[in-house]
């Protein structure tokens, strides 16, 4: 029984979710392969291979590769997966696109988001938005899973010195063309794996009313997250959304201001470590789950907040 693991990568450099799914995958088998599919990702591959966790990587190259396309990736790991018992993915964006096809061509049932490996077919899943937990076991031959990264502590990232073999990619499907992408460059953290994030909901009112949380973020050197509610608004844009449609987040701090606590914003983040909600309705439901809650107006809250920390600022100068 063999493990492959579909690395997530920049064709430089791995993202960070691969180290966490790797941790999950050498929990169901220790014989791990990492597959790059990519153009030119010599050097993401040789990252693949200091992964001490890793046995093999398998390395799958062509110009069609640079760009994640799904229906160009899945015939890829379809055609390897005859060697292997388990097909593993982040339960990201990249995963939930590609998993699912891939699922498909092989006549099984995925098990998605899984948070923890009881065996190597039982596997522990969270069901009505994060409220309850599901213990799925699998009688298919080959297991298609993915992984909540979050819920997995991420796997040395050096020290490994696995095998480089190359395969030769699939034929290009044609139907389906990259044209372009957008990114937003940011020095701030990214949501997904920051150790500290700071969240508005729909109490800050107005878009503009975020460059309090932006302040505040910028003091803790955060990310910047938001309920729903405040996206649906407009109030900024649905990359920086936390919750069950959106990121799930675990960081060592998470803040949440001006944010009642629906329970889809709570699927998302009720898992950080710390929790500081700041909200005037004492009865809001963010503060079950908040280890420190402030029952106050965020607009006169915040302020003096930041003013304790550019006091702290000027001690540590």
């Amino acid at each position: 029984m063999s493990i492959l693991l579909i690395t997530e990568h920049n064709n430089k450099e791995l993202k960070a979710f691969t180290l966490n799914a790797v941790t999950a995958a050498s929990q169901i088998d220790e014989d791990v392969h990492a597959l790059v599919i990519g153009h030119n990702a010599s050097e993401a591959a040789k990252a693949a291979s200091e992964l001490p966790s890793v046995k093999k990587v398998i390395v799958v190259d062509a110009p069609y590769y640079e760009n994640f396309i799904a229906e160009n990736f899945a015939p890829v790991v379809v055609k390897l997966s005859e060697n292997y018992s388990h097909i593993i993915s982040s339960a990201n964006t990249f995963g939930k696109n590609l998993m699912p096809r891939i699922a498909a061509k092989l006549d099984t049932s995925q098990i998605s988001d899984i948070i923890k490996v009881q065996s190597p077919d039982t596997f522990v899943r969270p069901i009505y938005a994060g409220n309850a937990f599901a213990t799925v076991k699998s009688n298919d031959n080959k297991k298609c899973v993915t992984i909540r990264p979050t819920s997995f502590e991420p796997c040395e990232s050096s020290g490994g010195s696995a095998p480089i073999e190359n395969v030769d990619p699939m034929e290009e499907f044609s139907l389906t063309k990259f044209i372009k992408r957008e990114e937003v460059k940011s020095d701030r953290p990214e949501l997904g794996t920051a150790r500290v994030v700071v969240s508005g909901g729909r109490g800050m009112q107005n878009g503009d009313n975020f460059k309090l949380i932006t302040a505040v973020a910028d003091k803790l050197n955060a990310a910047i997250g938001a309920s729903r509610a405040a996206v649906d608004a407009g109030y900024i844009s649905n990359d920086h959304q936390v919750g069950q449609t959106g990121k799930v987040v675990v960081p060592d701090l998470y803040i949440a201001v001006g944010i009642s606590g629906a329970i889809q914003h709570l699927a998302g983040m009720k898992e950080s470590k710390v929790i500081v909600a700041i909200n005037k309705d004492g009865e809001a439901p963010i503060f079950s789950v908040a280890d420190y809650g402030l029952e106050a107006d965020l607009f006169e809250a915040l302020p003096q907040f930041l003013e304790e920390l550019n006091k702290l600022n000027t001690i540590q100068k």
